[in-house]
């Protein structure tokens, strides 16, 4: 459903973040501004038969038939292989120019799609949508070292306005791999509720806590998991929040062992708050939290590509 419109100014982009699990659609105008949201469960692995142009008309269709000249924008895995059209990626290091000059448009559709990153070397790393939120997070955060919680995190070094190196860590997918797949997700059912809030936050800093002072790593400490709970040292329903506690650390010792300095969180506010708790617990304190940049990253890339030019009147 569509979100409030914010103001009435002349709308000058389509931009889409269309990742694996959802679509997020913004009608935007002059510097920026979010005129109007639609979000929609229609990532690349929901739509059926591979009907992007159907999924790209739910999401913009009134917006394209009021505005027939507005160009649109699009960024992630709607670019990968298995996406729409393919975006090739841009080597780091990676900016602004990179990305912009990177675009590849959609036959018959009014739309661009921005390249991903790709870090070459013995063990190379790529990624798709993070590269516009880290532009969007440049805008009013500067160079730095940014942590991008989700389902394949990211730990990302920017200098000089370009993406310079960066980790991914799997943290993410593991848990859901850990609950659904694995023993240690059977003492709480997809149905359970959730456990009171300050019982759940105890339980990720337990766990984050045994992770940090483990001299051996996560794998000797998984299964502690479970037996907590059998032998009545852990609560049934919070053993997902310690299992939570033991991967995002394991994350974390990794990632600050790799990048020093103070970090910016990118990302969902829920989750990016989870990763500053534990931080501190790391005893990291010089944490922003920067919010969802991908609108953000979305206006400067298509600005940098011309295409953010006034004259787009709404159609009579």
């Amino acid at each position: 459903m569509p979100e409030a419109v914010l103001n009435d100014a002349a709308p000058r982009l389509i931009a889409l973040d269309w990742g694996t699990s959802s679509l997020r659609a913004y009608l935007m105008g002059e510097g920026g501004a979010v005129l109007e949201t639609h979000r929609l469960p229609l990532g690349i692995m929901q739509v059926e038969g591979g009907d992007f142009a159907g999924a790209f008309e739910q999401a913009a269709g009134d917006w394209r038939r009021r505005w027939r000249a507005l160009p649109a924008l699009a960024a992630g895995m709607i670019g990968s292989a298995q996406g729409w059209v393919e975006a090739p990626y841009v080597p780091c290091p990676a900016g602004l120019e990179e990305l912009a000059g990177g675009l590849v448009p959609v036959p018959g559709a009014a739309l661009s799609i921005i390249p991903g990153v790709v870090q070459h070397g013995d063990a190379p790393n790529v990624m798709r949508g993070e590269e516009t939120q880290i532009l969007g997070a440049l805008s009013s955060h500067g160079d730095g070292r940014f942590v991008m919680p989700g389902t394949h995190s990211k730990w990302v070094e920017v200098t000089g306005g370009r993406i310079r190196r960066f980790e991914t860590h799997m943290t993410g997918e593991l848990f859901a791999v850990l609950r659904r797949h694995s023993i240690l997700g059977r003492f709480v059912r997809e149905d359970d509720p959730p456990p009171p809030e300050e019982v759940a936050r105890a339980a990720f800093a337990r766990g984050v806590k045994a992770l940090r002072d483990a001299p051996s790593g996560l794998s000797p400490l998984l299964f502690s998991a479970r037996s907590l709970v059998l032998t009545g040292g852990l609560a049934r329903e919070a053993s997902l929040d310690y299992l939570s506690g033991l991967l995002i650390g394991e994350e974390l010792r990794a990632g600050l062992h790799a990048m020093s300095g103070g970090l910016a969180l990118v990302g969902d506010a829920a989750l990016c708050e989870r990763y500053r708790q534990a931080l501190s617990i790391f005893g990291v304190t010089a944490v922003e939290l920067l919010g969802d940049t991908a609108a953000a990253g979305l206006w400067r890339i298509a600005g940098a590509a011309g295409l953010t030019g006034a004259g787009l009147e709404k159609n009579p």
